[in-house]
């Protein structure tokens, strides 16, 4: 029996710290998973793109495409595996509805340096709007829209009062709850270093939510869409049936871009 003991505990403390360095690696890791950041050659200021300073020597690019006079500017967050420069279409599909465009790179992402956290790319959409009021663009004239990770910024750039509507792309409830589903084993909630909680921002934005969220996301569930929409005062949540995370707006007759579109020019 006292080998049997031995044995037991050096298994459990083998295991233990097996464990313990694996949330180790994680905590240490997690961003370079959360943000896998494409790079790019940095782009010329030509054709809508420009460069915003940022505090610390930093800058990110802009891409803005201007409103017709009094239109609203659609000011889109991409997500974790994007990049500016593949927001592009977005932008001309809105400038054909009658809509400006302004989109962001995130600090570490393209050909902006720096490294991504949640508070450096908060700063930048800060920044980037701040850009755009300076041209005259007001709040009320302001659709903030987000996909996946971008929701994240986009909700808290509605919390701030930048923005009249808001639309979200597969939307998650929170980065630690989006860990937790991905890895059950492992206490994420504690490990997380960026939490983009839109769950516990949500009751305080009180402007009209657009949802888009595909049905077999694999990624981001589509619970987590519903649930969103359950805790903004004024949410319409609509569900892509057939579509995942990465093609719920790529269908051929672009009928979800153009739906946000109908959205920022405020329709219900």
């Amino acid at each position: 029996m006292p080998r049997l003991r031995r044995m037991l505990i050096l298994i459990l403390a083998t295991f233990g710290s097996m464990y313990l360095l694996l949330c180790v690696a994680v905590f240490a890791l997690q961003r370079s998973i959360l943000y896998p950041a494409p790079r790019s050659t940095p782009l010329a200021e030509a054709d809508g793109f420009s460069r915003l300073p940022l505090e610390g020597g930093l800058y990110v690019d802009l891409f803005h495409l201007p409103a017709p006079p009094g239109a609203p500017t659609v000011v889109h967050f991409h997500g974790n595996g994007e990049e500016l420069l593949t927001q592009v279409g977005l932008g001309s599909l809105m400038q054909a509805r009658g809509l400006g465009f302004l989109t962001v790179e995130y600090p570490g992402y393209g050909a902006s340096p720096g490294s991504p956290t949640e508070q450096g790319i908060y700063a930048a959409a800060e920044a980037a709007l701040a850009w755009l009021r300076a041209k005259g663009v007001t709040p009320h004239q302001t659709v903030l829209s987000g996909r996946s990770l971008g929701t994240g910024v986009a909700v808290e750039m509605a919390r701030r009062g930048h923005g009249s509507r808001v639309m979200l792309v597969s939307p998650y409830t929170s980065i630690p709850d989006l860990g937790a589903t991905a890895f059950p084993f492992l206490p994420v909630r504690w490990l997380a270093r960026d939490r983009f909680d839109t769950a516990s921002k949500a009751a305080a934005v009180k402007l009209p939510v657009l949802i888009i969220h595909g049905e077999e996301d694999d990624l981001i569930p589509v619970a987590m869409g519903r649930r969103l929409g359950s805790l903004f005062p004024q949410a319409v949540v609509e569900t892509v049936a057939g579509a995942g995370h990465n093609d719920v707006l790529e269908d051929p007759g672009r009928i979800y871009r153009h739906r946000m579109a109908s959205f920022a020019l405020g329709n219900p």
